[in-house]
C-alpha cells in the first residue's frame, strides 16, 4: 500500500489516499469522488473552477487515509494494564508484543540510581557547607555573650550595674545585630559607647577589626535608639515599663 495525495474539486483541500482505492474522500467537505480526478487536480489547479458545496457525510467506507500524528498510546496502555488487573487470573488480558505497556514508559534503572545518587550529593554539599557555618555562628555568639559585660564595663558615664535589669539579643550570621533592653534612660553619648565596645569585642572574637556593618537597638523606657557606623538615631516613644523576660513572658 502507498500513500498519494490529491486535491478535493470540491474546495480545493489537500486529500490523502490508498492509491489502490479508486475513490478519495475530503476530511473537510466530505467530498467522494474518482482518485485520479484528486492527482489531476493537483497536478494542474489553475483554471479549475472549486464550487464549494455543502455536502453531508457519508456512511459507509471511508476513502481517506488517517495517521495520528502523536497517537496517545501510553494511556492506553495504562488503561488497559489497569482493566487486565481487575479481571480474574483465567481472563486477564493477554500482552501484546506489538503494544506498549506501562513497563515500558518506566524511567531505566541507572537514571532512577543516578537521580537519587544527585539528590543525595547535594543535599550532602548543603550539609557540609551549613553545619560549619551554623557551629562557627553558635560558637561566635556564645564567646560574645559570655564577655557582654564589658560593653557595659567601659562605658565610663553610665553606671549600669545600678540598673534593675539589661538584656541582650545578638543574632545574625555573623553576630552583627545586636537588640539590647534596659530599664533606665540613656542618651545617644551613651548608646555611641556601647556601639563601640560591642564593635571592638566582636572583632576580638572574631580576629579581625572593628569594621562592619554592625547595627545595634536600644530599647530604653521612653527611647528606641538605633546606632550604626554612620551614627546614632532615635525614636521617642510615650514611655513604657520595661520589665525582665522571665520564662512566663516570653
Amino acid at each position: 500500500m502507498a500513500t498519494k495525495q490529491g486535491m478535493c474539486k470540491n474546495c480545493g483541500s489537500l486529500v490523502m489516499f490508498d492509491d489502490r482505492d479508486e475513490l478519495c474522500e475530503c476530511i473537510f467537505c466530505n467530498c467522494v469522488f474518482p482518485s485520479a480526478e484528486a492527482v489531476k487536480i493537483l497536478e494542474n489547479p489553475d483554471g479549475y473552477e472549486f464550487k464549494n458545496e455543502k455536502i453531508e457525510k457519508q456512511e459507509g467506507n471511508k476513502h481517506y487515509y488517517a495517521n495520528p500524528v502523536m497517537p496517545d498510546i501510553v494511556e492506553k496502555a495504562v488503561a488497559r494494564d489497569k482493566t487486565s488487573k481487575s479481571q480474574p487470573n483465567a481472563v486477564k488480558l493477554q500482552a501484546n508484543e506489538f503494544e506498549i505497556s506501562p513497563n515500558d514508559v518506566k524511567a531505566p534503572k541507572k537514571l532512577v540510581i543516578g537521580m537519587a545518587a544527585g539528590i543525595v550529593l547535594a543535599v550532602a554539599i548543603i550539609l557540609a557547607i551549613a553545619f560549619p557555618l551554623y557551629f562557627s555562628r553558635k560558637a561566635l555568639h556564645d564567646s560574645i555573650s559570655n564577655d557582654l559585660d564589658f560593653i557595659y564595663a567601659t562605658s565610663s558615664n553610665v553606671n549600669y550595674s545600678e540598673f534593675a535589669f539589661k538584656q541582650a539579643n545578638i543574632y545574625g550570621l555573623s553576630c552583627q545585630y545586636i537588640k539590647l533592653g534596659l530599664s533606665d534612660d540613656i542618651d545617644e553619648a551613651d548608646v555611641t559607647a556601647l556601639y563601640s565596645n560591642y564593635t571592638k569585642l566582636r572583632a576580638d572574637k572574631r580576629g579581625g577589626d572593628a569594621s562592619g556593618n554592625v547595627e545595634m537597638f536600644v530599647y530604653t523606657p521612653d527611647t528606641v535608639f538605633h546606632a550604626t557606623k554612620d551614627g546614632v538615631t532615635k525614636d521617642v516613644q510615650e514611655k513604657v515599663t520595661i520589665i525582665e523576660t522571665t520564662e512566663t513572658s516570653k
